[in-house]
Protein backbone atom coordinates (compact mmCIF):
# COMPACT_ATOMS: atom_id res chain seq x y z
CA UNK A 1 0.00 0.00 0.00
CA UNK A 2 0.91 3.39 -0.60
CA UNK A 3 0.77 6.66 1.59
CA UNK A 4 -2.79 7.43 0.69
CA UNK A 5 -4.06 4.03 1.69
CA UNK A 6 -1.81 3.77 4.79
CA UNK A 7 -3.20 6.93 5.78
CA UNK A 8 -6.93 5.60 4.83
CA UNK A 9 -6.68 2.87 7.09
CA UNK A 10 -5.12 4.44 9.69
CA UNK A 11 -8.32 7.03 9.68
CA UNK A 12 -10.41 4.36 10.09
CA UNK A 13 -8.69 2.27 12.99
CA UNK A 14 -8.75 5.89 14.57
CA UNK A 15 -12.23 6.48 13.72
CA UNK A 16 -13.37 3.40 15.31
CA UNK A 17 -11.39 3.77 18.60
CA UNK A 18 -11.22 7.52 19.47
CA UNK A 19 -14.41 9.03 17.20
CA UNK A 20 -14.31 11.94 14.51
CA UNK A 21 -14.07 14.83 17.14
CA UNK A 22 -10.99 13.70 19.62
CA UNK A 23 -8.51 11.74 16.33
CA UNK A 24 -6.11 14.56 15.83
CA UNK A 25 -3.96 14.63 12.68
CA UNK A 26 -1.09 12.95 14.84
CA UNK A 27 -2.74 9.93 15.99
CA UNK A 28 -3.32 8.98 11.96
CA UNK A 29 -0.20 9.27 11.47
CA UNK A 30 1.37 7.47 14.41
CA UNK A 31 -1.51 4.78 12.92
CA UNK A 32 -0.59 4.89 9.22
CA UNK A 33 2.91 4.76 9.79
CA UNK A 34 3.05 8.05 7.37
CA UNK A 35 3.67 11.34 8.07
CA UNK A 36 1.71 14.90 8.72
CA UNK A 37 2.60 16.17 5.05
CA UNK A 38 0.67 13.25 3.62
CA UNK A 39 -2.41 13.84 5.02
CA UNK A 40 -2.74 17.55 3.10
CA UNK A 41 -0.96 16.13 -0.09
CA UNK A 42 -3.42 13.09 -0.27
CA UNK A 43 -6.84 15.03 1.17
CA UNK A 44 -6.09 17.90 1.62
CA UNK A 45 -7.18 18.43 5.12
CA UNK A 46 -7.49 16.03 8.41
CA UNK A 47 -11.15 15.98 8.49
CA UNK A 48 -11.61 15.66 4.68
CA UNK A 49 -9.23 12.05 5.12
CA UNK A 50 -11.54 11.42 8.27
CA UNK A 51 -14.82 11.81 5.95
CA UNK A 52 -13.20 9.53 3.20
CA UNK A 53 -12.67 7.11 5.92
CA UNK A 54 -16.08 7.34 7.03
CA UNK A 55 -17.44 7.21 3.96
CA UNK A 56 -15.30 3.93 3.75
CA UNK A 57 -17.02 2.59 6.48
CA UNK A 58 -20.26 3.10 5.86
CA UNK A 59 -19.75 1.67 2.42
CA UNK A 60 -18.75 -1.45 4.13
CA UNK A 61 -21.76 -1.87 6.48
CA UNK A 62 -23.76 -0.83 3.67
CA UNK A 63 -22.40 -3.56 1.45
CA UNK A 64 -23.50 -6.35 3.73
CA UNK A 65 -27.14 -5.34 4.09
CA UNK A 66 -27.83 -6.29 0.52
CA UNK A 67 -29.50 -9.68 0.26
CA UNK A 68 -27.23 -10.84 -2.66
CA UNK A 69 -24.41 -9.75 -0.84
CA UNK A 70 -24.02 -12.98 0.35
CA UNK A 71 -25.46 -14.57 -1.51
CA UNK A 72 -28.57 -15.72 -3.66
CA UNK A 73 -31.61 -13.12 -3.52
CA UNK A 74 -34.39 -15.02 -2.59
CA UNK A 75 -37.49 -12.41 -2.54
CA UNK A 76 -38.64 -10.67 -6.21
CA UNK A 77 -37.09 -6.61 -5.72
CA UNK A 78 -40.09 -3.98 -5.04
CA UNK A 79 -41.66 -6.78 -2.82
CA UNK A 80 -42.90 -6.54 0.84
CA UNK A 81 -40.82 -9.96 1.11
CA UNK A 82 -38.34 -8.36 -0.12
CA UNK A 83 -38.38 -5.12 2.06
CA UNK A 84 -38.20 -7.62 4.89
CA UNK A 85 -35.29 -9.38 3.55
CA UNK A 86 -33.18 -6.69 3.31
CA UNK A 87 -34.42 -4.80 6.62
CA UNK A 88 -33.45 -8.54 8.08
CA UNK A 89 -29.55 -8.39 6.53
CA UNK A 90 -29.46 -4.43 8.02
CA UNK A 91 -30.61 -5.58 11.55
CA UNK A 92 -28.23 -8.57 11.46
CA UNK A 93 -25.50 -6.73 10.74
CA UNK A 94 -25.94 -3.99 13.73
CA UNK A 95 -23.89 -5.77 16.03
CA UNK A 96 -20.59 -6.03 14.15
CA UNK A 97 -21.14 -2.45 12.81
CA UNK A 98 -21.99 -0.66 16.10
CA UNK A 99 -19.37 1.29 16.30
CA UNK A 100 -19.33 2.63 12.97
CA UNK A 101 -23.48 3.72 13.40
CA UNK A 102 -22.37 5.10 17.23
CA UNK A 103 -19.75 7.80 15.21
CA UNK A 104 -22.77 8.29 12.86
CA UNK A 105 -24.49 9.61 15.44
CA UNK A 106 -21.47 11.54 16.87
CA UNK A 107 -21.22 13.20 13.33
CA UNK A 108 -24.78 14.32 13.62
CA UNK A 109 -25.15 15.81 16.76
CA UNK A 110 -21.73 17.35 16.51
CA UNK A 111 -22.56 18.45 12.55
CA UNK A 112 -22.56 22.30 14.11
CA UNK A 113 -19.27 22.70 14.90
CA UNK A 114 -17.88 20.60 11.91
CA UNK A 115 -19.33 22.76 9.14
CA UNK A 116 -16.75 21.52 6.42
CA UNK A 117 -17.51 18.11 7.36
CA UNK A 118 -21.46 18.86 7.24
CA UNK A 119 -21.03 19.67 3.90
CA UNK A 120 -18.87 16.78 2.81
CA UNK A 121 -21.50 13.85 4.34
CA UNK A 122 -24.70 15.74 3.07
CA UNK A 123 -22.91 15.15 -0.76
CA UNK A 124 -22.52 11.09 0.35
CA UNK A 125 -25.64 10.75 1.68
CA UNK A 126 -27.52 10.94 -1.91
CA UNK A 127 -25.21 7.97 -2.88
CA UNK A 128 -26.39 6.00 0.08
CA UNK A 129 -29.66 6.67 -0.46
CA UNK A 130 -29.09 5.37 -4.57
CA UNK A 131 -27.41 2.41 -2.86
CA UNK A 132 -30.56 1.90 -0.61
CA UNK A 133 -33.03 2.47 -3.59
CA UNK A 134 -31.05 -0.18 -5.92
CA UNK A 135 -30.98 -3.05 -2.77
CA UNK A 136 -34.97 -2.71 -2.69
CA UNK A 137 -35.97 -1.97 -6.26
CA UNK A 138 -33.53 -3.81 -7.64
CA UNK A 139 -32.50 -1.62 -10.53
CA UNK A 140 -29.03 -0.82 -10.96
CA UNK A 141 -27.63 2.45 -8.78
CA UNK A 142 -26.59 3.49 -12.18
CA UNK A 143 -29.61 3.38 -14.13
CA UNK A 144 -32.03 5.34 -11.18
CA UNK A 145 -33.60 8.78 -11.69
CA UNK A 146 -33.26 11.46 -9.54
CA UNK A 147 -36.89 11.59 -8.45
CA UNK A 148 -36.88 8.40 -7.49
CA UNK A 149 -33.62 8.50 -5.53
CA UNK A 150 -34.46 11.65 -4.07
CA UNK A 151 -38.17 10.50 -3.06
CA UNK A 152 -37.60 6.35 -2.59
CA UNK A 153 -33.95 6.85 -1.42
CA UNK A 154 -35.14 9.50 1.22
CA UNK A 155 -37.73 7.17 2.70
CA UNK A 156 -35.73 4.07 3.01
CA UNK A 157 -32.97 6.54 4.48
CA UNK A 158 -35.40 7.74 7.21
CA UNK A 159 -36.48 4.39 8.01
CA UNK A 160 -32.38 3.80 8.57
CA UNK A 161 -32.17 6.16 10.67
CA UNK A 162 -34.87 5.62 13.04
CA UNK A 163 -34.15 1.90 13.16
CA UNK A 164 -30.42 2.52 14.49
CA UNK A 165 -31.30 5.08 16.39
CA UNK A 166 -33.18 2.30 18.13
CA UNK A 167 -30.84 -0.85 18.22
CA UNK A 168 -28.53 1.17 19.60
CA UNK A 169 -30.27 2.78 22.00
CA UNK A 170 -31.83 -0.51 23.34
CA UNK A 171 -31.73 -3.70 21.49
CA UNK A 172 -34.12 -5.38 23.44
CA UNK A 173 -37.23 -3.70 22.66
CA UNK A 174 -36.17 -1.94 18.81
CA UNK A 175 -38.44 -3.18 15.69
CA UNK A 176 -37.58 -6.16 13.88
CA UNK A 177 -37.42 -6.51 10.09
CA UNK A 178 -41.10 -8.27 10.66
CA UNK A 179 -42.67 -5.36 12.42
CA UNK A 180 -41.34 -2.73 10.17
CA UNK A 181 -43.08 -5.32 7.23
CA UNK A 182 -46.33 -5.93 8.93
CA UNK A 183 -46.42 -1.42 9.60
CA UNK A 184 -45.98 -1.11 5.98
CA UNK A 185 -48.61 -3.54 4.90
CA UNK A 186 -50.98 -2.24 7.31
CA UNK A 187 -50.02 1.70 5.86
CA UNK A 188 -50.52 0.38 2.55
CA UNK A 189 -53.74 -1.29 3.29
CA UNK A 190 -55.15 1.85 5.19
CA UNK A 191 -53.78 3.92 1.99
CA UNK A 192 -56.03 1.63 -0.18
CA UNK A 193 -59.35 2.19 1.73
CA UNK A 194 -61.59 4.92 -0.22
Amino acid sequence: MGHREDLLEGAKRCLLDKGFLRTTARDIVKESGTNLASIGYHYGSKDALLVQAYVSLIEGVGASFDPGAGGEVTEPPGSLERFQEVWANIIRSVPGSRAIWLLSFELIFQGDRLAEVRKLLAEAQEEGRSGLVSMFSGVPEAELDGETVDSEGRFYQTLLNGLMVQWLFDPDSATGADQLTEGLRRVLKAADRP
